[in-house]
Order: C-alpha cells, then sequence, then structure tokens
C-alpha cells in the first residue's frame, strides 16, 4: 500500500526541512504544501502548494505556529483518518495530534503523545550525504588533509552576527591552521553579513588550502558534511548544527550567545555531542555515533501506523 503525507508549514526554511524529512522518513509520495500567508490581495490567485482540499492525505506533518489550526482542520475533516503529527512545540493540546515531535529544551512535557528529540528533524540521508561526498570529493580534495568544515550562518532576531564575532571566528581558524596545517572548506549562507564574507574572502584570498564559497555555482554545504574530518558550525542555527551532528565528524559549536538557542547548545556541550570552538588543534572526542532525531521520530510515526491500519509506512 502506498501511503501519502503531505508535509505541511508556515515556509521557512528550517520549518521545511524537519517536516520534509520526516515525511520522506515514513511515506512513498510527499507534497509539500505552504500556510497561506495571515494577510493577502483578495484578487490573488493562491498556488497549488497553500490549496488544501481533499483527498487527504494518509499522513500530514506539520510544523510552524500558523499550520497547528490547519492541521486540526483536516484532521477533522478527514474523520480521524489522517495520523496528524506536529513538530515543535505546538503551544496547543497535545492530545489535538496523533503525535508531537519536540526538542528537549522546548517546554512542553514528554509523555502520551509527546516525545521529545536531542537535536532537529531534517532530510539528511547517509544516501544523500554519500552522493554529496561523489560530486564534491574531487573538488576538495586539492585542499589536503585533515579537512576542516566551515558552516556560517547569520543574524538571528535581537542578535546580529558581527563582524567581532567574525574575527573571533577568524582566528580560531588562522590558528588551527597554523598549528595542524588543515585544510577549510567555508560555506557561508544566504544570512551571512556581506561584512563577514568580505572579511573571509581578504583573509584568505590566494590561499590554495581554503575553499570559500561566494553563493555562487553549485551549494558545497552536504559535500563539506560529508568528506569533512571535523566541523565547525556556527550557532544561530539549530538545524544547521543538527544536521551535522547527523554525520560521524566531530562536530564543533562556534557559539554567538544566542539566548534562543543556549539551552540546545549547553544540553549537546554537556552530552559529550559537541564542544563550543575556541580554536583548540585536537578534534573534540565525541561521544558515540551519529545522531538523527527523524530516525527516532520516523519509527514513532511508523509504530502508531501499524497500530492503526496493520501498514508500515
Amino acid at each position: 500500500m502506498s501511503l501519502t503525507a503531505w508535509a505541511l508549514t508556515t515556509g521557512e526554511a528550517g520549518m521545511r526541512t524537519q517536516a520534509r524529512g520526516l515525511a520522506r522518513a515514513v511515506a512513498d509520495v510527499v507534497l509539500e504544501k505552504t500556510v497561506p500567508p495571515p494577510f493577502h490581495w483578495p484578487w490573488r490567485t493562491p498556488p497549488s502548494s497553500e490549496r488544501l482540499h481533499p483527498p487527504w492525505p494518509d499522513i500530514l506533518i506539520t510544523c510552524g505556529r500558523r499550520s497547528v489550526s490547519r492541521a486540526l482542520t483536516i484532521r477533522k475533516a478527514s474523520g480521524g483518518r489522517t495520523l496528524t503529527v506536529h513538530v515543535q512545540d505546538p503551544r496547543s493540546r497535545a492530545a489535538d495530534f496523533d503525535l508531537v515531535v519536540a526538542m528537549a529544551h522546548d517546554r512542553i512535557p514528554p509523555g502520551g503523545h509527546v516525545i521529545k528529540v536531542a537535536t532537529a528533524l531534517h532530510d539528511l540521508t547517509p544516501d544523500n550525504l554519500a552522493e554529496a561526498g561523489r560530486s564534491w570529493a574531487g573538488r576538495l580534495a586539492p585542499l589536503g588533509r585533515p579537512l576542516l568544515g566551515v558552516v556560517i550562518g547569520g543574524d538571528l532576531k535581537g542578535r546580529p552576527f558581527t563582524l567581532t564575532d567574525a574575527r573571533r571566528l577568524l582566528a580560531g581558524l588562522q590558528a588551527i591552521r597554523a598549528a595542524t596545517g588543515a585544510g577549510l572548506a567555508i560555506t557561508p549562507s544566504r544570512r551571512t553579513p556581506p561584512a563577514i564574507l568580505a572579511l573571509l574572502a581578504e583573509a584568505f584570498a590566494g590561499d590554495p588550502g581554503v575553499f570559500l564559497w561566494t553563493l555562487e555555482g553549485d551549494n558545497p554545504y552536504r559535500g563539506i558534511l560529508a568528506l569533512c574530518d571535523r566541523l565547525v558550525v556556527t550557532s544561530d542555527s539549530v538545524s544547521m548544527v543538527s544536521e551535522a551532528l547527523a554525520t560521524p565528524h566531530p562536530v564543533e559549536i562556534f557559539d554567538l550567545g544566542f539566548p534562543r538557542h543556549a539551552a540546545f547548545v549547553q544540553r549537546l556541550v554537556d552530552q559529550g555531542l559537541a564542544r563550543r570552538f575556541d580554536g583548540a588543534a585536537d578534534p573534540p572526542a565525541r561521544q558515540g555515533g551519529p545522531v538523527n532525531a527523524t530516525d527516532e521520530a520516523a519509527a514513532r510515526v511508523r509504530g502508531l501506523l501499524q497500530a492503526r491500519t496493520g501498514v508500515v509506512g
């Protein structure tokens, strides 16, 4: 029996990755849907991704606060046939969903319809990481070994990623280069401030041991996660940190002091899953192998499906 899933989100990249990743792990056919914006011109024709109408999916996975009411409406309209899963704290009754997947630092208590996971869900798998590794192996090989991957985000509301932060990161990377001869593969994001991109470009201009993505051409992000011996990720993105932890490589977090993510970062450090980046030459010792909360959530969804229909997704 082929299972269908909708990944219904409010459209942000991090929300889409979480819902899509879980949907792909449990269903054969996955459609991404977006909650319409709260305000729009009355003559605007909504795209197909915003149209929510029967036939209802076997599984509905939502993420983002504005998706909650839509999920409850679809659950009722389907006569309860659609299995409803919400990712993150819905800020409503957990019992209104078949399953809520919240992170360990969320306030919603575990138990009943709620499971708590250590990292954010995502759509990285061993297969797509291996594919990215094959695609980028030749391009990153000239940097040599050991190879340090650096994943850089950007500002968060109320806390910018400043040039002072960037100089601190740069000093740590240069210290590792000097001590170990490591190559650097650096990928900024679309959110990285231009001044920080310029700082890095100037610092590493002409250095054959450094690759710095210019935001043009193929995105090296997954290739870097697949191939580097050690990963440094800025703390502004829970999703980027979580995806780094889904690899077998040691992970260090460049802590920008974002209050929203403080508990998440500290818990990973306390559990030995990551270390705060300080430019130390030796990579951190990592407790255990890859951490993939998507697999944990998918197993619970499959159990619910099997109990309900006898079908395993």
